[in-house]
């Protein structure tokens, strides 16, 4: 079988070319020579080596620019010159334009072989760090972002000014379960510092007496189980990225702390006398009014003022309901990989179910959602029929408002529904239209009336076919019809 290490020797000296390509073929690899630049240049082509043992002295062509046209097709290439003149000037050249190593005529050939050989550990080990690394950014990055709605595309902008600037402090804002710790590794991922750690601290989970410990570590001594030094976040996550979650439960004193580290960039070990240079991001977040919180004296305003100058405020999940199906068919594939299933997509009556459903717990409720379907159902097709209630009675509620606002005197358009009955699908079609119409066909303000985003009318539009103006696709306008209307019970749309 065929190395996949191949190595193409390259030297005008046949004796050489042999006892090289002889030793290096015992080793198991799969070599080939050639005596001079153009042959080399057409056997690099044919050949496709991993590893090239390349004089310098050859009979057309410097081997030095032989050396820059390998490295320019294949920076991956491992070359090692061989030069009769054991002199630093072409040594110091070679490894300039990018070999990695070199040895002087005359060669033991236990030395070059051992040299070979550790070239190939060295690119193995490469791979599997490439490869693990790889996987490692899979790991952190389980749950991505995802959505194409003009909301979310604001929100990448930001990640991506943010990530690009090293901004050194930024907050993120938004309600629990719109992902905020997920914006907080994508920030850390896509900058400069991504090979660096990132920490995570919940501000929430830690006690006050422990909080500060954890953050700037303490000194031999510092109390009485003290033994020896330990170094906190700050310290441990030198280079890279700090994400203070919850930072509207730090408590009161501990934000003067943090001030001080972004103010001064430094800060002290408990019970240490020296101050520690702090060349970390700081990325918090929070679902709090910090703004309120700083009214009511809850929250530093100093801090506050310091953390947001970079504020990403992510969306409720209410407010973006365009993403819900590119969400469910990300958390399939996901779940798939995690159950080992072959699920393939859900019924249009489960996602109409999810598209009508406000999503008090937005994104993370969303994936527990799908979750709870595929270790229910059983098909490749999520249904509806495992849907919790509160999923199943939100469509209910459009009817049950507009029966409430019946009564009111509000001039309008009415719905009378007809004595052989109408479809939900149909009167939120209608409802829809009326909408349009009596907004003139202003979509946000038509989207207002039905106290939802316009984002989520637009679906809805597109999924009964409607045009701009409200009408079917391929409608004349020649004037619109109105809705069905007979006696019955009256629906009043304000």
């Amino acid at each position: 079988m065929v190395n996949k290490n191949r190595i193409l020797v390259v030297d005008d000296e046949k004796l050489i070319s042999w006892s090289l390509a002889t030793m290096l073929k015992k080793e198991g690899y799969d070599v080939e020579t050639a005596a001079s630049g153009s042959e080399a240049i057409q056997k690099f082509e044919e050949f496709r080596p991993k590893l090239v043992l390349l004089d310098v002295c050859l009979p057309d062509v410097n081997g030095l620019e032989l050396l820059k046209r390998f490295k320019a097709a294949n920076e991956d290439l491992y070359v090692i010159m061989i030069t009769a003149y054991a002199h630093a000037d072409s040594a110091v050249l070679a490894l300039q334009e990018g070999a990695e190593d070199y040895f002087g005529k005359p060669f033991n050939l236990d030395a070059v072989k051992h040299v070979v050989n550790k070239a190939f550990e060295k690119t193995q080990l490469k791979k599997e760090v490439d490869y693990f690394r790889g996987e490692l950014r899979k790991k952190s990055d389980q749950d991505k972002l995802v959505g194409n709605s003009q909301k979310m595309i604001e929100v990448f902008k930001m990640i991506k000014i943010c990530a690009d600037a090293d901004a050194k402090t930024v907050l993120v804002t938004g309600e629990s379960g719109t992902g905020k710790e997920l914006v907080a590794r994508a920030l850390h991922m896509h900058s400069a510092r991504a090979e660096a750690p990132f920490i995570e601290v919940n501000c929430a989970a830690i006690p006050e007496n422990l909080l500060e410990n954890e953050l700037f570590g303490h000194e031999k001594g510092a109390y009485t189980d003290a033994s020896k030094r330990h170094k906190g976040v700050f310290e441990m996550a030198e280079g890279g990225s700090v994400f203070l979650d919850e930072i509207g439960d730090m408590p009161f004193l501990m934000q003067a702390k943090i001030l001080k580290v972004i103010e001064s960039k430094r800060f002290r070990r408990l019970g240490g006398q020296d101050d520690v240079e702090a060349n970390v991001r700081i990325i918090t977040a929070t679902h709090q009014n910090l703004p309120k919180m700083v009214k009511e004296g809850k929250f530093r305003s100093d801090l506050f003022f310091r953390l947001n100058v970079m504020n990403i405020a992510l969306p409720p999940l209410r407010e973006r309901k365009e993403d819900i199906p590119a969400l469910v068919q990300y958390f399939i594939k996901t779940l798939n990989d995690e159950y080992g299933r072959s699920v393939e997509d859900t019924s249009p009556e489960a996602l109409e179910y999810l598209m009508t459903y406000d999503w008090p717990g937005n994104v993370r409720e969303l994936r527990n959602c799908i979750e709870r379907l595929m270790m229910l159902e059983q098909e490749k097709t999520l249904g509806s029929q495992h849907l919790s209630a509160e999923i199943t009675q939100s469509r209910g509620e459009v009817s049950r408002t507009l029966h409430q606002n019946g009564s009111s005197d509000l001039s309008g358009e009415h719905i009378l529904l007809p004595p052989e009955g109408i479809s939900l699908e149909e009167l939120e079609k209608l409802i829809i239209q009326l909408a349009l119409k009596k907004s003139g066909n202003n979509q946000t303000k038509a989207a207002k009336y039905l106290k939802t985003s316009r984002d989520t009318l637009r679906y809805r539009m597109k999924k009964f076919g409607l045009g701009e103006n409200g009408r079917e696709e391929g409608e004349e306008e020649t004037g619109a019809a109105e809705p069905p209307l007979s006696a019955g019970d009256g629906y009043r749309f304000a």
